[in-house]
């Protein structure tokens, strides 16, 4: 799986928090609580994020199991902080493909943050198996869906011709997410579709909903960081002048920086449960 440093994922980590689809989240408050489950698996922990977000929040009894790749995240996740309802926390160091789908027949929700639109179909499939199998939930939040919107609607012109404007930038970053993350040709922005037609087809119940993140000036940071990204991942697509890239990234960056438009970046969150009480 692709490695994210720890700078990027504490600068996303409070977007993600106030991004999350509230109506997706009481539904997994209540079918924890009335299912009775205790025993939650994080693929994919990077350095706690879902777990600092859910553990505070999930009612009764919680036993984690966080796993992640880096070894370098995992020697933070060992240092996390518990709350009190939480009686044990297990950190493995390993792949979501090998290690991760193993330890999904030892839970009772499977969890992954910001990853489905890494990961290709065959692992996709391979996940809803192992849960059908177990008879485990599923909550995966915060997938990339496509959506890069600045607003209000504007674009880059020049002598009267569109040389770099934001739809072709949207849809160069939506096919280079499309090539592979470690795990195969990965989903991008059809992630969540796919995910959820699988689990559907499997029994299950289903709920995806969009969490999109709204970025305004306070986030600069984070706009920044992303048109750093943006603009190394249309470079390798683009056939003109990458100077005009840049060019569109740093207007775009001073039109949040100084309040005139905000970001919104596309997410969404998906819930499945397993056949039976809703």
């Amino acid at each position: 799986m692709e490695i994210f440093d720890a700078a990027w994922l504490a600068l996303r980590e409070p977007i993600d928090g106030r991004s999350r689809a509230e109506l997706l989240l009481k539904h997994l408050y209540g079918a924890w609580e009335e299912r009775g489950w205790t025993r939650i698996l994080d693929l994919g922990s990077g350095t706690g994020a879902n777990f600092r977000y859910l553990a505070p929040r999930l009612p009764g009894e919680q036993v984690w199991v966080l796993l992640d790749h880096d070894r370098s995240h995992t020697q933070k996740l060992a240092r996390l902080q518990r709350p009190a309802l939480v009686s044990g926390l297990t950190i493995i160091c390993g792949d979501v493909a090998e290690e991760g789908l193993t330890a999904v027949q030892d839970t009772d929700l499977v969890t992954a943050s910001a990853m489905l639109d890494l990961v290709s179909e065959g692992w996709l499939q391979r996940i809803v198996s192992c849960c059908l199998a177990t008879g485990c939930g599923a909550y995966f939040p915060l997938n990339y869906n496509g959506g890069i919107n600045w607003l209000p609607k504007h674009a880059t012109e020049s002598g009267g011709n569109t040389v770099v404007n934001d739809n072709l930038v949207r849809e160069a970053v939506n096919t280079h997410q499309l090539t592979d993350k470690g795990l195969g040709p990965a989903l991008g922005p059809l992630a969540v579709q796919k995910a959820e037609r699988l689990f559907r087809d499997a029994g299950y119940w289903t709920l995806s909903v969009e969490s999109p993140w709204l970025l305004g000036s306070a986030d600069a940071p984070m706009v920044r960081r992303l048109l750093e990204g943006w603009v190394s991942a249309v470079a390798d697509l683009y056939s003109g002048d990458v100077s005009e890239l840049q060019v569109w990234a740093d207007e775009r960056l001073e039109d949040v920086s100084r309040g005139r438009c905000i970001l919104r970046v596309g997410h969404s969150d998906l819930l499945a449960l397993p056949p039976g009480r809703v």
